[in-house]
């Protein structure tokens, strides 16, 4: 009887041994799958940045060639992957925001867009820093013009995204949820975030939310075969549109997944005259062009602001 009595309590002391082990693996596998991926720092001072003609920072893209487009996990109008070459530019170094677009609406008296289809609080969207979204494709051109500026195209998106040897995804080849605004609030946000607020998310260019937050318009006309056939040079897009007038947007946005929002993929089915309430845009310039410092006055008494 002593001897069960000794090989019971064995027994469960074993077990509890056991048990012990098993949490602690089991909590050292659910610290693995909780940790980030490994970023490595990346170094932004030797950057040059100007400031465009609406007074926001803009990040200047060197002239070279990179590497545009899916790749094998990529999708059919990705294809082929491809190098191009572009001459240097320069690209805003965060998205518009409803300030910046409030400021654009004031001096030339036009109107704030009007966010279609969102079903909860409209002003969960609508706050100074966050981008400015509702904004047709033929405002987003405008507004660019009017800061000296232009849409910029596919490639040149592309490229401040991805770099020259074409990230995945702006900040390398391993997705996490918390360095873009995407779906889900594991990043923080349910909806669109301040911009800037994914340091560890920037391109290798420094840009900002280049994946997620809103996706962005860039001034190409949609044509799903045009990496088989766009110039080896500064490729601009097709240069007339077909019957359906379709534009491209980039980037992804608060409403997308890991693979929607990866530097490669194209979103189509857009009309130039029809707001998004997931995207909005940037601006880019040309570096050789003239370019004055202010297109408009500063003068803030100039300024409506529209509450």
């Amino acid at each position: 009887m002593a001897a069960l009595t000794v090989l019971t309590m064995f027994s469960l002391v074993r077990e509890a041994h056991r048990g012990k082990s098993v949490e602690q693996t089991a909590q050292a596998v659910r610290a693995t799958q909780a940790a980030p991926p490994e970023i490595a720092r990346q170094d932004f001072s030797a950057l040059k940045t100007l400031r465009g003609g609406d007074d926001r920072e803009m990040v200047e893209i060197p002239a070279g060639p990179f590497l545009m487009g899916g790749g094998a996990t990529g999708n059919f109008d990705e294809q082929p992957q491809r190098v191009f070459y572009l001459d240097a530019y320069a690209i805003d170094l965060y998205e518009v925001t409803h300030a910046d677009y409030r400021r654009f609406v004031g001096m030339l008296k036009r109107s704030m867009p009007i966010i279609p289809v969102f079903e909860d609080d409209i002003t969960l969207l609508t706050g100074d820093r966050q981008p400015v979204v509702g904004v047709r494709w033929i405002d987003a051109f405008d507004y660019c013009k009017w800061a000296g500026g232009r849409l910029p195209t596919e490639a040149e998106w592309e490229k401040a995204a991805a770099g020259e040897e074409g990230r995945r995804w702006p900040w390398g080849s391993v997705f996490d949820a918390r360095l873009a605004n995407g779906l889900g609030e594991d990043d923080g946000f349910k909806y669109a975030a301040p911009v800037g607020s994914f340091e560890a998310g920037r391109s290798v260019y420094g840009l900002y939310d280049m994946s997620g937050n809103v996706a962005e318009w860039v001034s190409d006309w949609y044509d799903q075969f045009y990496y088989k056939k766009a110039p080896f040079k500064n490729p601009k897009g097709p240069a007339e549109p077909d019957f359906t007038k379709i534009v491209v947007y980039r980037g992804g946005s608060y409403s997308h997944s890991a693979h929607d929002l990866r530097a490669a993929k194209r979103f189509s089915g857009a009309h130039p005259e029809r707001g998004e309430n997931t995207v909005g845009f940037r601006c880019a310039r040309d570096l050789d062009a003239a370019y004055p410092d202010r297109i408009f006055p500063s003068d803030d008494a100039a300024v409506t602001e529209q509450k």
